[in-house]
């Protein structure tokens, strides 16, 4: 059953319109059904999984993809490459070795095998407190992320065997291809851009020459991180195809909502009521910041709601440098709800003392009142 007669993606139980996670998930599920191991002297079977395998080869990687989409089978059968000798056609070479000297390989006619790429990136998100991003802190994470095969150390092959030169390349890793009026070359269907074949494929990784495994990974947090700080652990994402370099792990943190303070860069800030004597009277109150410190705030008599009060230095540390931020104390004046029979006689007491000096806003708000209306 040759791949290039059945659609790809038909070959591999997904719609047209799969994303790349459940495109990997079908191909896995099909392979494992029709590995050679499992159906030992089937060759209908090693037909159907060497058709699936160049199927998945080709739609996992997105500038393969696309072109199959447009061009279907067409865009990599043998037929369009070869290169041809004289007249245009050795201009066309010419313009792609022009493009070869420019791009560093990405066309032109000649060069060794293309290096095989690096691994992708991958991303992690993880919830801190508060606390922890005040002092810093030592995690632990687990994750599911491709490493190099153990068992064929990366080169995708059984151990014991080898490798045999792409007869389609003949080693290049790329073909050429005419459309229209260009000649394009890209990377080899049959090879993939190594320009060698494997001819057993390893049966741990089915040739991937990489496995998902889960990995404990240590991440130092340090002092002063907020939502949407990264950290890099070099290395540490998806393994490279055929033994590449693997690509990195980012950790984005996101601060979870404290139950005190709210957080804006360096400076914390949290609203606190007050009894109208304190605010009438002055005094002080007493606050722990996140070092277990507790800070004292001079409250001025005749505070009103809305002031805000600042100790420097009380804040979040300074990401990466030294000192830290301020602590703003936002001030509520709270009227009392429930009053003893003394404490209404008390008021009352004081109510007829007023002059109205006392609270000057009130006053001028009512003279204004008087002004709008006097007519």
């Amino acid at each position: 059953m040759p791949a290039t007669e059945i659609d790809y993606y038909e070959l591999l139980e997904v719609s047209r319109d799969a994303d790349g996670a459940t495109i990997k998930s079908s191909y896995r599920k099909l392979a494992m059904k029709y590995h050679p191991d499992r159906n030992p002297g089937d060759a209908e079977s090693e037909a159907r999984f060497k058709a699936i395998s160049q199927a998945y080869d080709c739609l996992k990687d997105p500038q393969k993809k696309a072109a199959y989409d447009r061009y279907g089978h067409a865009a990599f059968e043998q037929g369009m490459g070869g290169g041809g000798g004289g007249g245009q056609q050795g201009g066309f070479s010419d313009l792609g070795d022009i493009f070869e000297t420019i791009f560093g390989g990405g066309f032109g006619g000649g060069g060794g095998q293309r290096q095989p790429r690096r691994g992708a990136d991958l991303r992690y998100d993880m919830e801190v407190t508060l606390e922890e991003a005040f002092h810093g802190k030592d995690a632990q994470i687990e994750i599911e992320v491709s490493q190099s095969c153990g068992t064929c150390t990366g080169t995708g092959a059984e151990p014991g065997t080898g490798t045999r030169m792409c007869n389609l390349c003949n080693g290049h890793g790329k073909v050429r291809a005419q459309q229209g009026l260009f000649v394009v070359e890209r990377a080899c269907p049959t090879c993939h851009g190594r320009g060698e074949i494997i001819e057993t494929p390893c049966r741990s990784c089915q040739g991937e020459g990489r496995i998902d495994e889960e990995q404990k990974l240590d991440v130092d947090i340090p002092p002063g991180v907020d939502t949407g700080t990264r950290i890099r652990l070099s290395g540490k994402g998806e393994a490279g195809p055929q033994g590449a370099p693997p690509g990195d792990l980012y950790i984005f943190l996101h601060i979870k909502r404290h139950s005190v303070f709210e957080r804006e860069g360096t400076t914390l800030i949290t609203r606190m009521p007050v009894s109208f004597t304190t605010a009438a009277l002055g005094g002080k109150v007493e606050i722990p910041d996140l070092d277990g410190e507790v800070n004292v705030i001079d409250i001025p008599a005749g505070i009103q709601t809305g002031k805000q009060l600042r100790k420097r230095g009380a804040g979040m540390p300074v990401l990466q440098g030294r000192g830290r931020g301020d602590l703003v104390v936002e001030l509520s004046v709270e009227t009392p709800t429930k009053l003893s029979g003394k404490q209404k006689e008390l008021l009352r007491e004081f109510q007829e003392t007023e002059t109205g000096e006392e609270c000057p806003e009130s006053r001028g708000f009512f003279d204004r009142v008087k002004d709008a209306f006097a007519g």
